[in-house]
């Protein structure tokens, strides 16, 4: 589709071609830090763009990899930001879609250690998945710990309290080739004010790796499986019907290619122009794959559809 309006390729698109683009598409897949928001802060223009998709009978969803709130959480803070036609059900979580993955496709019969903030917890538990309780003593070290029974499943997540024992631990449980071992998301690190960052999952993810010598199936995106759990809760969810609008190349732009669907970079957030170019310019064929079909500079570039649309209308 994206051919079909000459701009595929990392082509900054605006104006009539933008409508154009908003009209042919039945789904469009939002992320949300960095593209709907920063922090506690709505970006301009986000709250109209969203709530009027959504009155003009569009099927919004968004995608996030953020896996410390269950999605209850989500509700209440798009309700606080202005986002009032925002639904539980249109929220996909790397938490809530491990959660499913653990109940649906694995059908996990046994406890799931996590390593993971009380979000990732709520979200399993809602599912009715038994996790393991952490009661360890102060002092206890992985020479004299306990280890939980009937561990199925070790799940990465961010962990804000991540220690050495519980490393130690995921580790222990891994040596059971029967033992599953996910990650909500491979996020490497998340921007904080003043140019500081946050380590993600992805980091947390990748020392267990390194410790338990096996790889972690990942869960959030850039896999399919959130596009999955999509499809399997609305009808009718067509790739070639559908637009992702992300602010991360290797995370957004990267799961919009692996479930074909047309992409949209917004420069509020990670990546840059600059960035994509540099994909797209590579010799590594693989890295044409992060390249977005579609540049915008903010949300706020949706307005003037909209407008034209009101104006028609009147």
């Amino acid at each position: 589709m994206a051919g079909a309006f000459g701009f595929k390729g990392c082509q900054k698109i605006r104006g009539p071609q933008l409508r154009n683009l908003l009209e042919a598409k039945d789904f469009i897949l939002f992320d949300c830090d960095g593209v709907l928001w920063h922090g506690e802060k709505a970006i301009t223009g986000a709250v109209k763009v969203v709530n009027s998709l959504i009155r003009n009978g569009k099927n919004v969803v968004f995608v996030t990899n953020n896996c410390t709130r269950p999605r209850e959480s989500y509700v209440h803070k798009f309700c606080r930001l202005g986002f009032t036609d925002v639904m539980l059900e249109q929220i996909f979580s790397s938490s809530y879609c491990s959660a499913l993955y653990l109940r649906d496709v694995v059908k996990v019969r046994g406890q799931v250690f996590v390593i993971g903030c009380d979000g990732l917890r709520r979200e399993l538990q809602e599912a009715g998945i038994p996790c393991v309780e952490e009661v360890d003593e102060p002092d206890a070290t992985i020479y004299n710990c306990d280890l939980a029974p009937d561990v199925k499943a070790v799940l990465v997540g961010h962990d804000d309290k991540l220690t050495f024992l519980k490393l130690a631990k995921a580790s222990c449980y891994l040596k059971d080739p029967d033992c599953l071992f996910l990650a909500t998301d491979n996020d490497p690190w998340h921007p904080l004010s003043g140019g500081r960052i946050l380590p993600g999952s992805g980091s947390l993810t990748a020392a267990l790796e390194v410790a338990s010598g096996r790889k972690a199936t990942v869960i959030g995106k850039p896999s399919r499986f959130m596009f999955e759990c999509i499809s399997s809760q609305f009808r009718g969810v067509d790739p070639a019907q559908c637009l992702m609008i992300g602010d991360r190349l290797e995370v957004d732009m990267l799961f919009g290619f692996n479930c074909g669907l047309d992409t949209m970079l917004t420069l509020t957030g990670v990546s840059q122009i600059e960035d994509a170019q540099q994909y797209k310019n590579s010799e590594v064929t693989t890295n044409h794959n992060l390249v977005p079909d579609y540049v915008i500079d903010t949300i706020a570039d949706f307005l003037p559809a909209f407008e034209e649309v009101d104006e028609q209308s009147n």
